[in-house]
């Protein structure tokens, strides 16, 4: 199709799942036309292990799609518990934009409740639509081509395309922005899977996590009566999984005790998805006429469970960067490479933090330390969580002083391998000294 023919909107949004959504949404409310190309189809799954602290319901009541979200019927989530080296921590969370709750929802569901409210604000939402080719005038990335359904095709222009395609994004590689220039590959793989829920007590209510060793599971009770129980073993036994991917996922869950505990009998509904690589990055991610958000442009291990907020945030608040100027090219641009530095501000510090529980080893003697001040004291066991809620950042609560105290405590314990516990204070030392000097070049 030729330029002069090609249909004209104000914004395209490649991928219409969490960060997709977000931004049609948000554009669409402030009368902008916007088209989202989705290559799927809704309602479907995807990878996902879909754990929203109070924070990312809060982006849901922003998008106004949180009454079709609660329609889905997952329980509340009211209390968080952690639980390793026989410690265990429990608290209920902190209110963030009068939200003082979690959920653990169905991607089915929740990503169809998203597309759902965005065609309810007037975006256009074309399903099985691929996005083969860009168009670009000048220096300018201009629209897109396309295929669909039947074999139809065209182009579509715009003064801004928005990449929300995933962590494999087809607009990242077009504009030659898929390598990172920030990445950490992780220590451990995901395997999950969704198990009926034997409790109908207040466990229902609790998103519990467990590490055993160098094991970590989960449980996090979702829609349906169900249970999402999701397992990050090290990454190097991956091996052992795909040569018996139930086999294994039963074995491991059965070796963490209180995760096993906590399952009983419940049987295991679905099949065992995985996720062998989950290398954390951030990608460039804007240029003339184009932008990246969601995993397109920045992903963390899922251990600490923010992707889903990160996407919707940082969907939403592109949007609204871009809306009022959308028309004023060059403002555009500027609007959309503040938008890119306000997320590294947000998100660069959870990054590292999550970095370092992504490493996929058992507990350091300082861990066991901070979880016997959270089994003791709710009110440290609620700044813990505040930290994956994002109200606090990690070096707020666990910052020089308080660590050199658990130090102190570790190498004061008895029975203590005290050459061992001073090699990894000296080992978490560097780490915060390295990520704190990250911080100050890149924020400054």
């Amino acid at each position: 199709m030729s330029g002069a023919a090609a249909e004209r909107v104000d914004a395209i949004v490649v991928g219409g799942r969490c960060a997709g959504s977000a931004a049609a949404i948000t554009l669409a409310r402030r009368g902008r036309r916007v088209v989202v190309l989705e290559q799927g189809h809704f309602p479907s799954d995807t990878l996902s292990t879909h754990l929203l602290f109070p924070a990312g319901v809060a982006e849901i009541q922003a998008l106004g799609a949180l009454d079709r979200v609660r329609a889905l019927g997952a329980p509340e989530h009211r209390e968080a518990l952690v639980g390793g080296a026989g410690l265990t921590g429990r608290a209920s969370y902190s209110s963030y934009s009068g939200i003082d709750h979690g959920y653990c929802v169905r991607r089915v569901g929740f990503d169809a409740a998203l597309v759902a409210t965005a065609r309810e604000a007037g975006a256009e939402v074309r399903e099985r639509v691929r996005v083969t080719g860009l168009v670009r005038e000048r220096e300018r990335v201009a629209g897109v081509q396309w295929v669909g359904p039947g074999g139809t095709s065209g182009e579509l222009r715009a003064p801004l395309v928005i990449g929300a395609d995933g962590r494999r994004s087809f607009v990242a590689r077009s504009v030659g922005a898929d390598r990172p220039y920030r990445s950490n590959a992780n220590g451990r793989a995901c395997f999950f899977a969704y198990v009926e829920d034997e409790r109908s007590d207040e466990w229902r209510s609790i998103a519990a996590q467990w590490r055993s060793g160098r094991e970590l599971g989960t449980a996090f009770p979702c829609d349906d009566g169900l249970l999402l129980v999701l397992l990050m073993p090290p990454v190097e036994r991956a091996a052992a999984f795909q040569a018996d991917l139930a086999g294994e996922y039963r074995r491991t869950l059965q070796a963490i005790p209180e995760l096993a505990a906590r399952v009983g009998g419940g049987q295991v509904v679905s099949k065992v998805r995985m996720a062998l690589d989950t290398t954390s990055y951030f990608r460039r991610s804007c240029g003339p006429g184009w932008a990246l958000a969601g995993d397109a442009g920045h992903f963390k291990d899922p251990v600490t469970a923010q992707g889903m907020r990160d996407a919707m945030r940082f969907g939403r608040l592109l949007a609204e960067a871009a809306a009022p100027i959308i028309d004023d090219l060059v403002r555009l641009d500027a609007a959309v490479r503040d938008w890119e530095r306000r997320r590294e501000q947000e998100c660069l510090e959870s990054y590292q933090w999550t970095n370092q529980l992504g490493r996929g080893e058992a507990m350091s003697p300082l861990e066991i330390e901070l979880y016997r001040e959270v089994a003791a004291d709710p009110a440290r066991a609620r700044e813990m969580l505040d930290v994956f809620s994002r109200q606090r950042r990690p070096s707020q609560v666990v910052g020089p002083r308080r660590a050199l105290r658990l130090s102190v405590r570790a190498l004061r314990r008895p029975g203590a391998a005290r050459r061992a516990v001073a090699a990894t204070v000296a080992r978490e030392a560097w780490v915060a000294a390295r990520d704190a000097a990250v911080r100050r070049r890149t924020l400054r």
